[in-house]
């Protein structure tokens, strides 16, 4: 089986924690999260170190050897830390590494970083969210229930089978308090049946998707909007019985945070369930599909930045993406620049770019108007070198 043919994808289920399980996670996440902490400590020492260091002196890293090297120091000089298993606490690990080699290229790109060029934040005990990451030596399945290192067993509800031995699994906690496991599967391509049929998809804020074929664009669903109020009502809730900093919480706000974050939770569920529906429509009845490999974070800058974080354009497009491949469709990633200022029709190149309240395309070339989203689409698929159907 060719690297091609195969590719790794995950299922995530509901798990049901018992009290004796639920304290032997919180406790395995308040190890992982101090490891996470004293990795934030180690890397800005090595930060400060390098800076102020005279000409000469070695320089000092925290990489994931020398954070693997302290782990085992740690695990040797507490007690406390051994009490837990070693496969969460190396992932945790591993996990810092890649925050903070993606804050390192952000910073290199200009992009904005948390707090310090390359540093990634502490996890407050507080405000983070319970994650643990185990590889194939720490977990294992039996009797359909789920059994960690370190004596944890939990309860997975099985809403589908999973197609393969999983080669990993993380096991986290939501905003709502619910606990999953995430499991990933190695899978195979399955291809469907050719339709000789092509299209081109145009990404947008009026409609999240205008395609070449009219019965195949996606227009707003408006699922944040459409929760707004209920959304206003939870949030003037929190704010009325926010607690003074150092308090805690009363009983009406923990109730309140939790209203908002179910509410967060079904409109997220909601933008998925849209964006894969419509995406397993597209890859079904077409062979090859061109795509505008559109960035949609400028538009947060823009007075457009609440509908378009509504469109979730982001995520529709990453599931257009993996479906294609996880059917064997050809997905054409086509380049944005300019694809609003060709002519479908004859290429030329418009002198100026469209306002955006332009809405109808005009080549001054051949004088073939059409609607400026539709003329987009058009020009992925010529620029893909795919030819209309």
């Amino acid at each position: 089986m060719s690297a091609e043919e195969t590719g790794h994808a995950r299922y995530a289920y509901r798990l049901r924690v018992s009290s004796t399980a639920l304290a032997a996670l919180e406790a395995e996440w308040g190890r992982c999260r101090w490891i996470w902490n004293e990795c934030v400590h180690q890397s800005r020492q090595a930060h400060v170190f390098n800076r102020s260091r005279p000409d000469g002196t070695e320089k000092r890293t925290a990489g994931p050897a020398q954070l693997d090297r302290m782990l085992t120091q740690a695990r040797a000089a507490m007690g406390w830390l051994r009490e837990g298993s070693s496969v969460p606490q190396q992932q945790i690990i591993r996990d810092f590494a890649k925050s903070r080699a993606k804050a390192i290229k952000d910073v290199k790109a200009k992009l904005p970083v948390n707090r310090r060029a390359g540093m990634p934040k502490p996890k407050k005990k507080r405000e983070a969210l319970p994650s643990l990451n185990y590889t194939r030596r720490g977990f294992r399945i039996k009797d359909g229930r789920l059994h960690l290192a370190g004596g944890i067993v939990l309860t997975v509800v099985w809403s589908r089978g999973l197609p393969a031995d999983p080669t990993s699994v993380r096991v986290y906690r939501d905003s709502v308090g619910h606990w999953y496991a995430s499991f990933v599967v190695a899978t195979e391509t399955q291809p469907l049946p050719a339709t000789g049929n092509v299209i081109g998809i145009d990404w947008g804020v009026r409609e999240i998707a205008t395609t070449t074929s009219d019965p195949y664009d996606l227009p707003h669903p408006q699922h944040g909007k459409n929760a707004a109020a209920a959304l206003a009502k939870y949030q003037r809730r929190m704010a009325r019985r926010k607690p003074p900093k150092g308090k805690p919480a009363s009983k009406g706000y923990r109730d309140a945070k939790r209203q908002t974050a179910k509410l967060h939770r079904k409109v997220a569920d909601q933008r998925n369930d849209t964006a894969r529906k419509w995406a397993k429509t597209v890859v079904r009845d077409h062979d090859a599909i061109a795509v505008e490999d559109f960035r949609p974070k400028f538009l947060a800058r823009t007075t457009m930045a609440k509908k378009a974080a509504d469109a979730a354009i982001g995520a529709t497009k990453r599931a257009l993406i993996e479906m294609g491949r996880k059917h064997g469709r050809a997905v054409h990633l086509v380049h944005p620049a300019h694809t609003t200022m060709d002519c479908a029709h004859c290429m030329a190149r418009a002198k100026h770019a469209l306002p955006l309240g332009m809405r109808t395309y005009t080549c001054t070339a051949c004088g073939v108007s059409s609607p400026r989203d539709k003329n987009s689409a058009h020009v992925m698929l010529i620029r893909a070198g795919l030819v209309p159907g």
